[in-house]
C-alpha cells in the first residue's frame, strides 16, 4: 500500500468485472478499445486469450475475469480491452466494462483484509469507498506476474 500513499491523490481508471468495481493507476493505461477477436496461442493458460495486432505490434491479451477466477466470461458490446504498459511490455486486459477516471485521496484507501494463505491478495493495494460503491485498487503489475509473462515468452509472444 505504500505505493498508493506516496502522493496525496491518485488518478485511477475504474472498470467492472461482474458486479465488482476495480481500479488501476491511469498512468499504466495506454488506450481502451472494444473487444475484438484474438489469435489463440497453443499451450497457454486459459486466461491468456491470445494475441492482437495493434498497429504492427503483437500484444498478448489476458482475460481478467478468468485470471481472477470470477466465472465464465461473456463478450458483448460493453466488453473492452484496456491496453496497458507494464514495465517494458504492452499487454491487453479484457474487462466487462470501463466506468470512468476518478481521483482518490490516499487517506480514504484502506488496507485489504488478510485472508491468510487461503487466498492470494498480494495484487490488492487496498479498498476505497467512492460515492455509493466500494472500489478494489489493483496493482496490475503484481496481478499480471512474471510467471504469465514467462508463459507468453515461452509461447513466442514478446
Amino acid at each position: 500500500m505504500a505505493s498508493i500513499q506516496q502522493s496525496a491523490q491518485r488518478e485511477l481508471l475504474t472498470f467492472t468485472i461482474g458486479e465488482e468495481e476495480y481500479c488501476i493507476d491511469i498512468l499504466k493505461v495506454q488506450e481502451i478499445r472494444g473487444y475484438d477477436s484474438v489469435t489463440r496461442i497453443a499451450n497457454t493458460p486459459e486466461f491468456i486469450k491470445g494475441v492482437l495486432n495493434l498497429r504492427g505490434n503483437i500484444v498478448p491479451i489476458i482475460d481478467l475475469r478468468l485470471k481472477l477466477g470470477l466465472g465464465t466470461p461473456t463478450y458483448n458490446e460493453t466488453t473492452v480491452v484496456i491496453i496497458l504498459n507494464i514495465g517494458d511490455k504492452v499487454i491487453g486486459a479484457v474487462v466487462d466494462g470501463v466506468s470512468d477516471v476518478i481521483t482518490l485521496d490516499a487517506a480514504v484507501i484502506r488496507p485489504a483484509p488478510e485472508f491468510g494463505s487461503a487466498l492470494d491478495t498480494k495484487y490488492i493495494l487496498g479498498l476505497a469507498p467512492h460515492e455509493d460503491r466500494m472500489l478494489i485498487l489493483v496493482d496490475i503489475e503484481k496481478l499480471i506476474s512474471g510467471r504469465e509473462m514467462l508463459a507468453l515468452s515461452d509461447a513466442g509472444v514478446e
